[in-house]
């Protein structure tokens, strides 16, 4: 069933990128004609980073100087994500979707919607009730102020996606401290660890949780997509 699920570990940004950008060739290549490729969707750990998109602006929002960033033993990476700023370290499960948009049949913001409603489904399976903010990407957890749970920042190229969530399962929240998240003033960041305390489940139980939601709402799409196709003709 797609998308097919790889585990890379804990891995840096640069080998993780490099990765991403390799398979998302690959999917455009099978479109063109190439040999048959699935689309993929890729977990992970990162090493400390910091993460800044081309938005203008966004390395405004990079508030560490170089030696608060040294002692926190936190790189820092240009992306060309959409979004602003962020931070990803061990303890955040990174999930990036390599998906053909078309074959899914969405747009843009179909597949951030995607992306939102997995993390929602994850959430609810071990007692959070997250949320959509209209103001702001992500998901968030209330009651006000909400407090964010789950970042979101996607490129897509030829209809194929590339990066994608950051879910904070236990991550060092201090670390969001070197930055202001999103580029979003006054809106604090929390974690399923923060919010559940003892009962938090292991990271791998969340990893594996979230890889079912998405081989089910995936298979969902794609089963509307070709019935969709078979009325059409």
């Amino acid at each position: 069933m797609e998308p097919v699920i790889q585990d890379l570990g804990r891995i840096g940004y640069d080998e993780a990128l490099a990765v991403q950008r390799a398979l998302h060739a690959r999917v455009v290549a099978a479109r063109d004609g190439g040999p048959a490729e699935p689309m993929h969707l890729l977990v992970l750990e990162h090493d400390p980073v910091v993460t800044v998109s081309r938005r203008p602006g966004a390395a405004a929002n990079l508030i560490a100087t170089p030696a608060m960033l040294e002692r926190a033993g936190v790189s820092v990476r240009e992306t060309d994500r959409g979004g602003d700023i962020t931070y990803h370290g061990p303890g955040q499960l990174v999930a990036y979707a390599i998906f053909d948009l078309n074959r899914l049949g969405i747009g843009i913001h179909g597949h951030m919607r995607l992306l939102e409603e997995i993390v929602l489904g994850t959430l609810a399976t071990f007692g959070i009730a997250g949320e959509r903010d209209a103001t702001a990407t992500g998901v968030w957890v209330g009651p006000a102020p909400l407090r964010k749970i789950c970042a979101l920042g996607v490129r897509a190229s030829r209809y194929v996606t590339m990066h994608g969530l950051a879910l904070n399962v236990s991550p060092d929240l201090s670390h969001f401290g070197l930055i202001v998240p999103c580029g979003l003033v006054g809106r604090p960041v929390t974690s399923m660890a923060a919010e559940l305390g003892e009962s938090c489940p292991n990271f791998n139980a969340v990893r594996d949780e979230l890889a079912k939601q998405t081989q089910r709402r995936v298979a969902e799409l794609l089963e509307r997509a070709r019935a969709t196709a078979a009325k059409a003709t």
